[in-house]
Order: structure tokens, then C-alpha cells, then sequence
């Protein structure tokens, strides 16, 4: 049986990711801080407690689960909403360390079993703030922008060993994640709730959020045999993105 792990797989994009990978037929392992909502996963799913930015824990976790045919670094935080000189340094570390040094972790402590099967793919969780970067959310952008950088090299240093790297980068997806978001952005601007919520669905062509089953599906494509040349790709799934930053 193929195998995924998925960090932060308990909730979110990481649960919808691994209900998709669930349903391809794939031996789930998820990962998370939340150990409430770990307990909520489906019983046959390989559920462990861990930090993404814990170096040990790591790759306690990823030697326990073997090779694997997929990783789904998607681990991430929101972190702090506000200009870049009211951001204190311990939030930018914390968002910094979560988002883009746990998907280091990941990779580094699951690609050497990949390398020596000769196969295997590694999709990383960006987002639309990592193409465009985006206004009062620096740690994020920043962090997220640095994953593609990463994702890129991951691509180059693995590909001769048969091992694929991709990158996802989400719109705004419905959830209580984004609901936090766009509370802390109406706050930061000045605005409503509703018209951030509006402005973020008029800056793309579909006018709308997508949902994680949206990322979810595209990362077992790229897990999957049907994209067994795709490799090295930023694939962002977001109805399109006119305007990063829409003024509604």
C-alpha cells in the first residue's frame, strides 16, 4: 500500500488532505500539535502528536513511519496581522519557524528513504501570499515565499534520485482559520468583516473562496502516477488572483 504523511493533518487542509489520500486507497499518516483534534481522526489513520518545528520530534516521527510515497508538508500558522514595524520579533520567529522550518524538517528527515527507493513526492503548502506577498501580513508572505525557494531546491537536489517536489499555493479557503484572518485584517484596515470578506473573493476571476477538498484533490495529482514528470511547479489553486489586495 502507497503511504502519505501529512503535517498538521488533523484539521483544515492537512484533514481534507488526508480524507482525499484516504479515499486513493493510501496508508494515512497525519501529524499535529492539536492532540483534541488528533483524536478525532478516522481510527484507521497513523495519528502522532508533534511540533513541525520540533527538529527531534520530527524525525522521531518520520522513522517510525518508513519511506513514504508521498510527503505533505503543510504544517503552518497564520501569524501576526499587522505592519511590519508593529511586528514583534518572537511572533515573525514563531510564524517563520512553524511555516517555513517545518517543512525543512519535513523534507529533510523523509527525502534519504525516497532517495534510496528511487521514487516518491514531496507537495508543499505555500499560498497566494507567497507569489504576491500581501500588505500587514510579513512573517506569512515571507515564510510562504520561502517555501517555493525551498520546494524549487528540494526539486533539483532530489529529481536524479527519481523524487518529485511541487508546491500548492491556496487562495483563501473557507474554514475558521481564514474567519480568523479576516477578522484581524478588517481590524488592521479599518474596514467590515463583510467587505474583507468580499474583497478577497473580488480579487480573483471566480469571485470566490476555494474549499481544502479543492487543495486536497490537487495534492494526490501530484502524489499520483499521473504526475510522474511534473516536478519543480508552483500550482496555485485560487479561482485566479487579479488583485492580491482588493480595496472593496
Amino acid at each position: 500500500m502507497t503511504r502519505v504523511l501529512i503535517t498538521a493533518g488533523a484539521s483544515g487542509i492537512g484533514l481534507a488532505m488526508g480524507h482525499a489520500f484516504d479515499a486513493a486507497g493510501y496508508e494515512v499518516w497525519v501529524t499535529d500539535v492539536d492532540a483534541a483534534a488528533l483524536d478525532q481522526v478516522p481510527g484507521t489513520w497513523q495519528a502522532r502528536l508533534c511540533d513541525a518545528s520540533d527538529e527531534v520530534a520530527v524525525a522521531d516521527v518520520m522513522a517510525e513511519a518508513g519511506t513514504l510515497d508521498v510527503l505533505c508538508a503543510n504544517a503552518g500558522i497564520a501569524g501576526p496581522t499587522d505592519r511590519i514595524e508593529d511586528v514583534a520579533l518572537s511572533d515573525w520567529r514563531k510564524c517563520v519557524s512553524v511555516n517555513l522550518e517545518g517543512a525543512f524538517l519535513a523534507a529533510k528527515h523523509s527525502l534519504p528513504a525516497m532517495k534510496v527507493a528511487g521514487e516518491g513526492a514531496v507537495v508543499f503548502t505555500s499560498s497566494t501570499a507567497g507569489l504576491y506577498g500581501y500588505p500587514n501580513r510579513a512573517p506569512y508572505a515571507a515564510a510562504k515565499w520561502a517555501v517555493i525557494g525551498l520546494m524549487k531546491t528540494v526539486a533539483m537536489e532530489a529529481g536524479p534520485f527519481g523524487v518529485r517536489a511541487n508546491a500548492i499555493c491556496p487562495g483563501a479557503v473557507e474554514g475558521p482559520r481564514m474567519e480568523g484572518v479576516l477578522v484581524r485584517e478588517a481590524a488592521a484596515k479599518g474596514m467590515s468583516l463583510e467587505q474583507v470578506r468580499d474583497g478577497y473573493a473580488a480579487g480573483t476571476s471566480m469571485r470566490s473562496f476555494v474549499e481544502a477538498s479543492d487543495i486536497a484533490d490537487m495534492a494526490v495529482f501530484l502524489g499520483s502516477q499521473a504526475a510522474r514528470r511534473v516536478s519543480g511547479q508552483v500550482i496555485a489553486v485560487d479561482g485566479h488572483t487579479e488583485n492580491p489586495d482588493p480595496k472593496v
